[in-house]
């Protein structure tokens, strides 16, 4: 499925361990800051993923409340970034949409206690729902238009911001709220993790080096204020999903339906000048991805920008993380740069400098289970 017409992206907002906000975001993949640490230093020396690195949020006291959950306070911080920037009323915000992403929801608050947090009984049950981020920024916003909670693991994010678009240009809504957030560094969604090989042993992400073995798990939530609106804002053109309907884990090493989603794209809107491949560091993504890039784009291709070696895998989280990066970026008609000495796959580059850039841009997410999801983003 995809979207013809195109929208204007009017509020980010962001939360990761590159700071609180989006211009903190912008500053630090500017500055090539990596955040990235040893576990330990959150979980404790007698963690068994002590020695793993990760990636979190710095500010803790931005999470601990005894009402909402420590996820619930993230999407509350983002989406008070994105409706700041947007400048929308308490009229424009009653009739808005509200979609919210997420892998693993509220885990992080009921699977173990939270540090410093003393939870608030009666709102016991609350607490452990992946859709009380959603609840809370209606509460607190009072929004009472469309409200949905999508859970498709790692493209989460992505599917927010599409759902939303789908929204806004069905006539459901005049205006929508994208947000998604995951804080997986809990000690048993890490145990998983590693359970099933997928988490990274090295402090350094180079996606698709050949060495490269798993993802660096890494907390964070973005917020996308999105519209139509005349003005000088990043465009929101166009998205698409499909499923290999393959593996519960995996996904095809060909890259599976991927082409399809980027071929009809490049039908609809011509052939992208970057492109932001998903690129956790897994060892069968590192062969997905050069394999759907490669087949689409055989001549002449477009660059790609690599985002999870600044942020870490913020899983359902990353798609929306990444796009409003990337949109941060779209509003000065530029790219953001990639981390020096990341491996290239054969035929691309991988430019480290900031370039200009006043074409389309693919942001690419995929979901454990075989579910793909493709957004199209342009500058002003």
């Amino acid at each position: 499925m995809a979207t013809p017409s195109s929208l204007s992206v009017t509020g980010l907002g962001a939360l990761s361990a590159l700071g609180a906000d989006i211009a903190a975001h912008h500053q630090a993949v500017l500055a090539r800051r990596v955040p990235f640490r040893k576990l330990g230093a959150l979980l404790g020396a007698d963690s068994p993923h002590a020695a793993r690195p990760g990636a979190w949020i710095e500010q803790r006291s931005l999470l601990v409340n005894r009402k909402w959950s420590p996820a619930t306070m993230a999407a509350l911080h983002v989406a008070r970034e994105a409706i700041a920037e947007a400048g929308w009323t308490a009229d424009e915000l009653r009739d808005a949409a509200l979609v919210v992403g997420t892998s693993r929801g509220n885990a992080a608050g009921w699977l173990g206690p939270w540090p410093g947090r003393r939870p608030f009984k009666l709102m016991a049950a609350s607490n452990t729902i992946h859709s009380e981020p959603a609840s809370a920024i209606t509460i607190e916003f009072g929004i009472m238009g469309p409200n949905h909670v999508l859970a498709s693991g790692c493209a989460a994010g992505l599917d927010a911001i599409g759902i939303a678009m789908m929204l806004v240009q069905s006539g459901a809504a005049p205006r929508a709220l994208a947000v998604a957030v995951d804080l997986p560094l809990v000690p048993v969604l890490l145990d998983n993790y590693a359970a099933s090989g997928l988490l990274s042993a090295e402090m350094d992400l180079n996606p698709y080096h050949p060495a490269s073995s798993g993802f660096i798990p890494a907390e964070g939530a973005a917020a996308m204020a999105i519209e139509h609106r005349d003005g000088h804002f990043p465009r929101l053109a166009h998205y698409g999903c499909n499923a290999d309907a393959c593996d519960p884990v995996g996904i095809p090493a060909d890259g599976g339906r991927t082409p399809e989603l980027i071929e009809k794209a490049v039908n609809l809107h011509g052939k992208p000048s970057a492109v932001c491949p998903h690129a956790t560091g897994t060892a069968v993504q590192a062969v997905a991805d050069p394999a759907s890039l490669g087949r689409c784009f055989p001549d002449s291709p477009p660059s790609l920008h690599l985002l999870k070696p600044f942020t870490g895998h913020t899983i359902g989280a990353s798609g929306l993380l990444e796009s409003v990066i990337l949109a941060r970026f779209a509003r000065d008609r530029q790219l953001p740069p990639n981390l020096a000495g990341r491996h290239a796959p054969a035929g691309f580059e991988l430019p480290d400098e900031a370039l200009e850039n006043r074409g389309s841009i693919y942001k690419l997410s995929h979901g454990m289970g075989g579910h793909n999801a493709l957004l199209v983003l342009t500058p002003p």
